[in-house]
């Protein structure tokens, strides 16, 4: 059994073919981790994640940090949190390479989104780009809040802190890219019983499937990847990030 712990089954790349896509993972024996990134993709992902009894998130996006109205967005979310399907808050974080939110916007979602995972005792799942000293402040005020750093493509010097704050790491097709030179050395480093393994699909399709759409099946390139560089059988990793998803994701 495998875990993708982030896909994006929300999107409008898998309107026309959506049920294959699930079944060919569910035939693979991998389960699926849905992921919203606001408020109407909370909506979709619930009601995918109910259609196809898998597990889903609820959370704002850095991207969309601006759609945040305190309270309001909140109730929101804790609404969505009740449904048993859905296991943490995410995808939640920051973003300053593409910025499309204003920083301030950013963290105030953030650091409100924290506190909110600390009030329910639910995971996060974290997007981090750019933005790794920042981030690192704000978690530090939000100390026992579990979760993922998803996609993490950072060297082994953020991993060590990251680890230290108690967070999991979870990679994705990028580990199977030549250019990925630091993030495999971390990879190589990073304790077994802290990693996670995800698609982000429709995104960053892992080599073979470079260039394809990705979907959550393709999670297997990305486990083969980290079990030769971690020098595993497929099976050992294949068991040990099931065994984290589980005990991070309450399923």
């Amino acid at each position: 059994m495998l875990v993708d712990s982030h896909a994006h089954l929300d999107s409008p790349q898998f309107d026309a073919d959506r049920e294959h896509v699930v079944r060919r993972a569910l035939e693979a024996n991998i389960t699926i981790i849905s992921v919203a990134t606001d408020i109407p993709s909370s909506w979709k992902t619930l009601e995918i994640a109910r259609k196809y009894e898998l597990r889903c998130t609820a959370g704002l996006h850095p991207h969309e940090a601006e759609q945040f109205k305190g309270e309001e967005t909140l109730s929101q979310l804790r609404a969505f949190c009740s449904n048993p399907e859905v296991v943490a808050i995410g995808e939640i974080g920051l973003d300053y390479f593409k910025e499309y939110a204003p920083r301030q916007a950013q963290q105030t979602a953030f650091r409100a989104q924290l506190a909110l995972a600390h009030e329910l005792k639910k995971p996060v799942v974290i997007h981090l780009r750019d933005a790794a000293d920042d981030l690192l402040q704000i978690l530090s005020d939000y100390r026992g809040v579990r979760g993922v750093i998803h996609s993490f493509t950072g060297d082994w010097a953020l991993a060590q802190t990251l680890l230290e704050l108690g967070f999991y790491l979870s990679v994705n097709g990028i580990v199977t890219f030549e250019r990925a030179l630091s993030l495999r050395e971390a990879v190589a480093k990073i304790p077994l019983e802290r990693l996670l393994l995800e698609t982000d699909c429709p995104f960053l399709a892992p080599v073979p499937m470079r260039g394809k759409r990705n979907e959550p099946s393709f999670v297997r390139y990305v486990a083969q990847a980290v079990a030769h560089i971690k020098k595993l059988s497929l099976d050992e990793v294949a068991q040990a990030t099931t065994r984290n998803a589980k005990a991070l994701l309450g399923f």
